[in-house]
């Protein structure tokens, strides 16, 4: 009888373990990271998903949607073929938010039922990885703001107002409006540039457009994710090195591939980490592409002065 018993039992292992083999070879068609592009009404909109094994068998997540910041999955299903989640709402609405998509021919194709309660369409591709197999080498530093006017830069949307102005030497935004972009684009740089915010204020720089490195009146606070020196919603400081509002602060930013390192008002924050993906409010989600650099100017006041930047080569 013990040797029924336990021939029984190694068989259950046995068939558990091959399961186990079996819904990992399945679930590695989605794991992974996914850049998507979202049609909403006549523009396409840039989100991000991840999905990643925790424990054996359960598929969990995060995801990045064209605005905010990146949201964890509890649990994402995976079932004949089908990948879906539902997620609590944050900026767009009230209900939760639905992901729902099937992999075509290597690409993430489906629906999401906003939190707004509109449904949109979207398509997916993996998140390209990123890294450079020879050192990056730096040029000489380039000023991309020459102090008088707007030339070298432009507004995210050219049909809408520009608010953004040259005053006494220093870039402004006046008021929340629009976005500001470089006309150039750039690969892999170091970046110097300073900022000054009144308090309570919020912007940010976007690193090749798609990655934004937090600005905001944080002082005296805790580091976090979502605040001062950060990578919005991924990459916490180690410290918070913000100084008081209406002080300049000083950032110096080095991007190789999703490397990043920043160092604010001479402190290391963030030490060559890497960037999961793109974050809300980026340009789009081509992440393979070079891309310009981007101030937000939506939020509200703040200013920028001696901006130079080093290319890589």
């Amino acid at each position: 009888m013990n040797r029924i018993i336990k021939i029984l039992k190694y068989k259950f292992f046995i068939a558990i373990f091959f399961c186990g083999i079996i819904s990992a070879q399945n679930n590695d068609a989605i794991i992974g990271k996914w850049d998507l592009n979202v049609k909403i009404d006549k523009r396409i909109s840039p989100s991000w998903l991840e999905v990643k094994l925790s424990g054996s068998q359960t598929l969990v997540g995060y995801f990045v949607e064209y605005n905010g910041s990146a949201r964890p999955i509890s649990e994402v299903h995976y079932n004949n073929g089908i990948i879906d989640f539902s997620i609590p709402p944050q900026w767009n609405g009230e209900t939760d938010l639905h992901f729902s998509a099937k992999v075509k021919e290597g690409k993430l194709v489906g629906t999401i039922l906003g939190s707004n309660a509109k449904a949109y369409s979207f398509e997916g591709k993996r998140a390209p990885k990123l890294i450079r197999s020879n050192p990056v080498k730096f040029g000489k530093a380039i000023s991309i703001f020459n102090k008088t006017n707007l030339n070298g830069w432009q507004p995210e949307y050219p049909n809408k107002k520009n608010q953004w102005l040259v005053d006494n030497g220093i870039l402004v935004n006046p008021r929340s409006g629009i976005n500001l972009l470089t006309t150039d684009t750039y690969e892999d740089f170091q970046l110097h540039i300073e900022a000054r915010i009144p308090k309570g204020s919020n912007s940010g720089i976007y690193l090749r457009g798609r990655y934004e490195v937090q600005v905001e009146d944080s002082y005296g606070k805790d580091p976090s994710n979502i605040l001062f020196g950060a990578v919005y919603g991924f990459l916490t400081p180690n410290e918070m090195a913000a100084n008081p509002a209406g002080e300049w602060q000083v950032f110096d930013i080095t991007l190789i591939g999703r490397r990043v390192t920043i160092i604010a008002n001479g402190k290391t924050i963030i030490n060559d980490q890497i960037i999961p993906g793109i974050t809300g409010g980026a340009i789009d989600s081509n992440e393979a592409d070079k891309g310009p650099l981007m101030l937000q100017g939506d939020h509200g006041k703040v200013e920028y002065r001696n901006i130079t930047i080093r290319k890589g080569k």
